[in-house]
């Protein structure tokens, strides 16, 4: 099972933080007592290749007809140009937002009109972000077959999102599996497990 594995791998370089007295503040405002920092696994070069593998394995067995790889700035940017090096395919980032000098590119990189994209993303949260830079490939023409992230906290709202949206994705692990496998190796106590729950059920109104 890819998902317990990967859990254990980022537990194991302490790529999950938990904090339920000290709670992270996310770039949506949200309060959180935990936070993934998939960014980490990019330091161990047998992590590394891992999720590189693993994301390439991923793409050809869900989303065969892939003709190009997208990473969204600025986490996803190097492991997307890993996977497209992986499988041989031509490779673009998305920006947040464009440049404000030169040629004020949104997408970096070149797509040919009506090419079949994956989208590889580092982590979904809220998934407004990763599904921004899917409205900036389908501005430009191409399909976006589906999105491929190492780490979800699976959120009814991302869920939602992405149903609205039209968008499939696929992980490499999850909060459930991550969760489980840090109560297992005692990274976390079963009392911090009841914690986390009562936050990922309401996050935006969550308070420590």
């Amino acid at each position: 099972m890819v998902e317990k594995i990967f859990a254990g791998k980022l537990l194991k370089v302490k790529a999950i933080k938990l904090q339920p007295t000290n709670p992270f503040t996310w770039a949506s405002g949200w309060k959180s007592p935990f936070y993934c920092d998939n960014r980490k696994t990019l330091s161990y070069p047998e992590l590394r290749t891992f999720v590189k593998l693993e994301t390439a394995r991923l793409i050809m067995e869900r989303f065969p007809e892939v003709e190009a790889v997208a990473g969204v700035a600025t986490g996803a940017i190097p492991q997307g140009a890993l996977v497209a090096d992986e499988l041989a395919l031509p490779f673009v980032y998305v920006r947040s937002k464009p440049k404000d000098h030169g040629l004020e590119n949104l997408i970096e990189g070149e797509l040919r009109p009506g090419m079949k994209v994956v989208v590889v993303e580092d982590l979904i949260s809220t998934g407004g972000s990763s599904l921004k830079a899917v409205e900036a490939i389908r501005n430009n023409g191409c399909e976006v077959v589906g999105m491929v992230a190492a780490y979800t906290y699976g959120f009814a709202v991302a869920e939602k999102a992405f149903k609205e949206a039209g968008v499939e994705l696929v992980t490499l692990t999850n909060y459930e599996a991550v969760v489980e496998e840090a109560l297992a190796t005692g990274y976390i106590k079963e009392s911090d497990v009841k914690l986390l729950n009562d936050w990922r059920r309401d996050p935006a109104h969550w308070n420590a």
